[in-house]
């Protein structure tokens, strides 16, 4: 089952490994820095559209966003 919260902190987790800031993934998105603040406090969510731009940025999978698996790398190459 999805979970919001386990969505938000998978992106948080990854977003701090790669040491960018908040502003920098809103702006990856094209979004304000709250939405970024409300997803990764596990109080909103995205697009599938911005999904993806996620999962390309971080070269993750989708699944291990949305909790389908704790496997955080792409089985079918996602492009950067």
């Amino acid at each position: 089952m999805f979970s919001k919260e386990l969505f938000g902190q998978r992106i948080l987790e990854q977003r701090k490994k790669s040491g960018e800031t908040q502003k920098a993934l809103a702006e990856v998105l094209g979004v304000g820095d709250t939405q970024v603040v409300e997803i990764e406090h596990g109080r909103a969510t995205t697009s599938a559209e911005r999904i993806a731009l996620i999962c390309r940025h971080y070269n993750i999978s989708a699944d291990y966003l949305l909790g389908l698996t704790d496997d955080p790398e792409p089985k079918y190459g996602v492009k950067p």
